[in-house]
């Protein structure tokens, strides 16, 4: 094994050192060759041909594809907007409906105080009519008193008694 490793190094060393003797090919370039050129270079035009044509198929491909999915995204977003609106609108209508409701409750309770208060002076009025007059008659029914008191001594003195 040894000498097979030391064989390739020395191969390797000597294809280093001259490297004509590896490629030993003739210098001169024939017309064969330019026609072989001018066919590899013709092959070579028609894959690169064929090779944009299918890049710009697959890139057309693609852009179509994303394009549709961009279409359907905004449908389905606009069909969520159209479905967002359509709930507000409700919701609106919702709350417009309370505020009517809203202010039917206020103007009952509004009404319901003024009745409370106009009932309660027509309530009161004869109420404080009649305490009025038991007022004037007390007071008359007092002066009646301190008139008598005046006269009788035993009056004056039970007047005194109770505070009058």
């Amino acid at each position: 094994m040894n000498k097979v490793v030391w064989a390739a190094m020395l191969i390797l060393l000597l294809s280093a050192i001259f490297p004509s003797w590896v490629c030993a090919a003739d210098p001169s370039f024939t017309q064969q060759d330019r026609e072989r050129l001018t066919r590899v270079e013709v092959r070579v035009d028609e894959g690169l041909k064929a090779t944009n044509q299918r890049i710009d198929d697959t890139s057309k491909a693609t852009n179509q594809r994303m394009d549709d999915g961009f279409n359907a995204l905004n449908r389905q977003m606009n069909d969520g907007f159209n479905a967002l609106n359509h709930r507000m609108n409700d919701l609106n209508t919702r709350m417009s409906d309370l505020y009517g409701l809203m202010y039917v409750l206020i103007g009952g309770m509004l009404t319901l105080v003024g009745f409370v208060l106009w009932d309660r002076r027509t309530t009161l009025a004869p109420v404080i009519r009649t305490n009025r007059e038991l007022q004037e008659r007390g007071d008359k029914i007092e002066k009646v008193l301190k008139e008598l008191a005046l006269k009788d001594p035993n009056m004056a003195e039970t007047i005194k008694h109770i505070g009058l």
